[in-house]
């Protein structure tokens, strides 16, 4: 009778914590300290992970950090290969450098391309050395579908995750490197005189948001690990696959809104990551999202043609991230970002003493 009562509250349970709409790609919430998932759904489905990817270049480099190999005063030098990335970046020139401190900060608020190769030929000695301590990493985590091939997310075919591996990797960050929780939320930085902003626009609109970092390519969709604390309480949402940065918005809220509502009961009910049910993906190949997300946008274009789409002029050519250089993968994810940049203008004047403590100023690139 016990175990048809539990069973009958995670049906419940799933029905209440669904979201309203249609979805585009998987999705997860869960506890990160006990590991309790609330809702899946699809969560071993094979993705893309775009920039999400930098949440394992992080973890790689936080290990190497904690072992002493580097310190967060190490120069970062940027190489040649650094240079040849795509957007988002940086922009330093060839032997120019920063504190491995600054680069990390810019890793996640720019989510620049630059600065990841930057930080594993700072901490491996090659990018292809830092690769295999992303993999090797990966395995000992438990990210048992998880491959990497880059450092950064820029298209890659064979780069792939999972949902549940992505929440396997973000508890691991909360878990084992508390002393680094500042870094995902912060808001700004500046390196010299340039000035970013974060592109995690629910840092700013979502009450109670901590983290952790976003991502999107035109096969993948728009991507996000999202983390909340609220009355002493933390849930993270993973949400992939989504066709604009507003509907990613909404379906992390959703998730989040209700994780939190229902965060007792489903605390007792819920079960953990490795105790979730593995779930047969119907091809062991990533949904591919380009023509859904980005192909409208790219038909539309005009071979040479002038446009002006979120402030910037330039032929009608899609960025790798959107959420940096804005090239409308669909009129919302345009309206969505640029109330995103909005948001953070404001809320950058009027600053409270938390977030100004957060606001990490530097002398400049060497």
């Amino acid at each position: 009778m016990m175990l048809r009562r539990a069973g009958l509250a995670l049906l419940v349970g799933a029905v209440l914590m669904a979201p309203t709409g249609a979805s585009a790609g998987p999705a997860l919430i869960f506890e990160p300290y006990n590991g309790t998932v609330f809702y899946a759904e699809d969560p071993d489905a094979p993705w893309f992970p775009a920039s999400l990817t930098k949440l394992m270049t992080l973890y790689v480099t936080f290990e190497a950090l904690k072992a002493g190999t580097v310190t967060p005063d190490t120069q970062v030098i940027c190489s040649q290969k650094a240079t040849t990335q795509a957007p988002s970046k940086l922009g330093l020139p060839v032997g120019g450098s920063i504190t491995l401190d600054v680069a990390l900060k810019v890793l996640v608020v720019k989510s620049a391309n630059d600065v990841a190769v930057m930080i594993a030929e700072t901490v491996a000695g090659s990018e292809e050395a830092f690769i295999a301590r992303m993999n090797e990493a990966a395995q000992h985590l438990g990210m048992t579908h998880t491959n990497y091939v880059n450092v950064n997310g820029l298209p890659d075919e064979r780069q792939v995750t999972t949902a549940r591996d992505l929440a396997k990797l973000a508890r691991a960050l909360i878990v084992e490197f508390p002393e680094h929780a500042d870094l995902f939320s912060t808001i700004q930085i500046q390196v010299g005189k340039k000035i970013m902003r974060t592109h995690n626009g629910m840092l700013v609109s979502f009450p109670g948001a901590d983290g952790m970092k976003t991502g999107f390519i035109c096969d993948s969709g728009f991507n996000i690990v999202v983390s909340a604390t609220r009355e002493g309480r933390k849930l993270v949402a993973v949400v992939l696959g989504e066709q604009s940065l507003a509907s990613r918005r909404d379906r992390a809220t959703d998730l989040l809104e209700n994780g939190f509502k229902r965060y007792f009961w489903k605390s007792l009910f819920g079960t953990s990551l490795d105790g979730l049910a593995i779930q047969a993906s119907l091809s062991d190949v990533p949904t591919h999202l380009h023509d859904n997300v980005c192909g409208a946008a790219r038909a539309a274009a005009k071979p040479g043609r002038k446009r002006t789409v979120g402030g910037r002029k330039g032929k009608a050519t899609l960025s790798l991230d959107p959420e940096e250089t804005v090239t409308a993968a669909t009129k919302d994810a345009v309206n969505a970002t640029t109330d995103a940049a909005a948001a953070v203008t404001k809320g950058a004047v009027n600053v409270t003493k938390k977030t100004l403590r957060k606001t990490i100023t530097t002398s400049g690139a060497n």
